[in-house]
């Protein structure tokens, strides 16, 4: 079962790399945690086809930063609220992952949130094809990683991917992951 001070010591151990914002567009994802049935499990959305990025592609809940938002973690659980239905006041923050840069130039901050119950969901059907709920146990499972060279913008990049159930998870959600995992130490690095 999750325990909410280990993983939020395991979080607390490494500060957050942060970056400034400069010209890139804020953002936040939410890597919500809850247990069923006695598995712990994590929650991602697969994107519609019809979003302008990244369609189809497996993702945390999250997006951009809106002036409402008081800091990016109210960008993180509005964005999961009006994605997946799951309410701000169901998730305790955890803590927060370093800060990313997407290529379509998003700054990025995952935060880990833990809800005491699984989440009754009410997927938005504009944005959100199918919400996945995955076995912690099996994402940290080393062999169902694997990591490829890209070359992007003239730059060789390592891109990961981790297949669980027919499902690929790669690039930036993928690095979230990895990290996560790696921070309350259930992946090797």
């Amino acid at each position: 079962m999750l325990d909410p001070v280990a993983l939020r010591t395991c979080l607390a151990a490494v500060p957050p790399r942060r970056i400034e914002h400069g010209l890139l567009r804020p953002a936040a994802v939410l890597l919500p945690l809850y247990s069923r049935a006695g598995e712990d499990l994590l929650l991602f959305t697969r994107r519609t086809a019809t979003l302008r990025h990244h369609r189809g592609e497996i993702a945390f809940p999250g997006g951009a930063a809106e002036a409402m938002d008081d800091d990016l973690a109210a960008t993180a659980l509005r964005e999961t609220e009006e994605e997946v239905g799951i309410p701000a006041g169901a998730v305790t923050l955890l803590g927060r992952l370093d800060d990313f840069v997407s290529v379509h130039a998003y700054h990025v901050t995952p935060y880990v949130g833990l809800l005491t119950e699984p989440p009754q969901l009410h997927p938005d059907p504009a944005e959100i094809a199918a919400v996945i709920e995955l076995p912690l146990a099996r994402l940290c499972e080393p062999a169902r990683w694997h990591r490829e060279n890209w070359r992007h913008r003239g730059l060789l990049e390592t891109v990961y991917f981790c297949t669980v159930d027919g499902h690929q998870i790669w690039g930036l959600t993928a690095a979230i992951l990895r990290q996560f995992l790696q921070r309350i130490d259930r992946l090797p690095g």
